[in-house]
C-alpha cells in the first residue's frame, strides 16, 4: 500500500505529488486495525493522522462547489457504481473489494479541521461533505468524526453542506441546528430508487430507500429542510416511467423541499467494476451500456435531458421542485423553487 507522498485532488481523492510537495500523511501516522463484530467483520480500517483534510477542487470541475471535507476514504456502502472508487487506486488498493472493505480513517479530521478554519488565509467558503464517500457510513457509528467536525464549523459559522445515504446523520440533529442558527447548512439525502430488488444488489450496504426516506421525512418534522437528490438514475433497470413515478411520489410524500435527479455517470474505477456487476447480473444489457457510454463517463445530453425533464414534472406534479444550484441552504427555512431549467448533474 502506497502512503507517502499523497497530495490532494478533486473531491478528496489522492494521487502520487509533485517532488517537493509535502505528503499528505506518513508511514509512521497509519495504524491499521479489525473489529470481530457483525456490522465490521471483514472490513479492515486504515486510521491515519492527516496533515490536511480542507481539498480544493479545481474550476474546471462539473462541481458546484469549490472544498470538500472528506474524514474517510472508501465506503462499506458498496455501491456498485459509486463514481469515487478510483480514489483507491491511488493508495494502490483495489477499487473493487477493496474500496469496499479497506477504510482509511482520518482519525484527526475535527482536529486539523477546526486548525485550518482558523487560519487567518481561510476566508470562509462554503464546505461540502459527502461528495466523496459518504461520511455518515457504517464507520462513523465507531469513530464519531462528524460530531466534532460540525462543531468546528458552527463556532467558525461557517457555512456548509451535506450529502448521505446514511440515517446516522440523525444522531447530529442537535448540532445541525445550532449550526443553522449561524450559519447557512444544507442538507441532502441520495435516493435514486426506491426498488427493493434493485437496491439489494446495487447497494448492498446502505439503509434501504424507505428508510433514507424516513430520515428526510424526521428532519422535517422539526423543521429542517432536506432535499433529496434521485442519484444515480440507473439507465433501463431503474428509469421506466412507473419507477420515476414511485420514486418521485415517495419522495414528495416524505416532505422533501427538492428534488435533483442524475444520471448514472461511470468513471474509469466505477466503470470497471459497475461492467463486471452488470455482465453477471444482466448481461443482456451489456451491449446496451456500451452504446449509451460510448463517448465516455457521462450518459448522452439527450437522455440526460429526458430523465430530468420526467423527474421534474413529476416533481410539479406532486408539489415539490428541483434544488438550486450550487446554492446552500439555511435549514431553519423553506426554500423557494426554481425552474427544471436550473439542475443539470450537480453535486457527484
Amino acid at each position: 500500500m502506497r502512503w507517502d507522498n499523497l497530495g490532494d485532488r478533486p473531491d478528496g481523492a489522492a494521487e502520487a505529488a509533485a517532488p517537493g510537495d509535502a505528503a499528505l500523511f506518513g508511514t509512521d501516522a497509519v495504524t491499521t486495525r479489525t473489529f470481530d463484530t457483525p456490522e465490521f467483520r471483514g472490513i479492515t480500517f486504515h486510521e491515519i493522522r492527516a496533515r490536511t483534510v480542507l481539498n480544493r477542487v479545481p474550476g474546471a470541475s462539473r462541481m458546484p462547489f469549490e472544498w470538500t471535507v472528506n474524514p474517510y476514504r472508501g465506503c462499506t456502502h458498496a455501491c456498485v457504481y459509486c463514481f469515487a472508487r478510483k480514489t483507491h487506486s491511488y493508495l494502490d488498493l483495489d477499487t473493487g473489494l477493496g474500496f469496499d472493505t479497506q477504510i482509511v480513517v482520518k482519525v484527526n479530521a475535527p482536529d486539523v479541521l477546526r486548525r485550518q478554519l482558523a487560519s487567518p488565509r481561510w476566508q470562509g467558503a462554503h464546505i461540502a461533505m459527502g461528495t466523496n464517500v459518504d461520511c455518515y457510513q457504517r464507520a462513523e457509528g465507531r469513530y464519531r468524526l462528524m460530531p466534532g467536525i460540525i462543531e468546528a464549523l458552527r463556532d467558525r459559522a461557517n457555512p456548509f453542506s451535506i450529502l448521505t445515504k446514511g440515517t446516522l446523520i440523525l444522531r447530529d440533529l442537535d448540532l445541525l441546528r445550532q449550526a443553522a442558527e449561524v450559519t447557512d447548512v444544507g442538507i441532502s439525502v441520495s435516493v435514486g430508487f426506491t426498488d427493493h430488488a434493485l437496491w439489494r444488489t446495487v447497494e448492498p450496504g446502505t439503509p434501504a430507500p424507505e428508510r433514507r426516506l424516513d430520515v428526510v421525512r424526521t428532519l422535517s418534522g422539526v423543521g429542517i429542510g432536506c432535499g433529496v437528490l434521485m442519484a444515480p438514475v440507473i439507465p433501463f433497470l431503474g428509469d421506466r416511467p412507473e419507477q420515476l413515478r414511485d420514486t418521485v411520489r415517495a419522495i414528495a410524500a416524505s416532505g422533501a423541499v427538492s428534488v435533483t435527479p442524475l444520471v448514472l455517470h461511470l468513471r474509469p474505477g466505477a466503470r470497471e467494476w459497475f461492467m463486471a456487476w452488470l455482465r453477471e447480473h444482466h448481461p443482456e444489457l451489456v451491449r446496451r451500456y456500451e452504446q449509451l457510454y460510448a463517448a465516455g463517463a457521462y450518459a448522452p445530453t439527450w437522455y440526460q435531458r429526458r430523465i430530468t425533464r420526467q423527474v421534474h414534472e413529476l416533481a410539479a406534479e406532486y408539489g415539490i421542485g428541483p434544488a438550486r444550484r450550487g446554492e446552500a441552504r439555511r435549514i431553519s427555512e423553506p426554500q423557494d423553487q426554481p425552474s427544471p431549467e436550473a439542475t443539470q448533474l450537480t453535486l457527484l
